[in-house]
């Protein structure tokens, strides 16, 4: 397996309600080595950007809008099959299917109010990452 990185996002839910920092220790008891992180607001626009790929779905307004709504908590998360290992401990996107034990399952409020993000590729954590983080905020590994 080969060593990826993903975008995880602590959404305003999550950071309103007190749970960032106890995702934050699920994500480095699971072996994640965080190389950005940083508390942001999005703006309206900023939100509608990282979300184009949604533009026109019946949630898209609802999603920006709650997006921009607070402090959001975006990161550039490192392990062996980031992607899959982060999903897996995410949970489904809809709280009430998510397995016992995960992120969404413990913190989320609902479908719309789901606690974190989470890429659905290498390829699309690479451009999500870069929406948030210029490379040089990217600490490489120093093994």
């Amino acid at each position: 397996m080969a060593v990826e990185r993903t975008l995880a996002i602590i959404k305003p839910d999550a950071v309103e309600n007190g749970h960032a920092g106890a995702i934050l220790q699920r994500i480095e008891a699971a072996g994640f080595a965080v190389r950005a992180m940083k508390l942001i607001r999005l703006t309206k626009a900023e939100a509608e950007g990282f979300y184009a790929v949604h533009r026109g779905k019946p949630f898209f307004e609802e999603l920006t809008t709650f997006m921009s709504s607070g402090p959001c908590i975006p990161l550039v998360l490192e392990k062996e099959n980031a992607v899959a290992a982060w999903r897996e401990l995410i949970g489904a996107t809809n709280p009430a299917n998510a397995a016992e034990g995960t992120i969404r399952k413990d913190y989320a409020e609902s479908v719309g109010r789901n606690a974190v993000h989470g890429s659905d590729s290498v390829e699309n954590g690479r451009l999500e990452a870069n929406y948030f983080f210029a490379e040089h905020e990217i600490v490489a590994n120093q093994a």
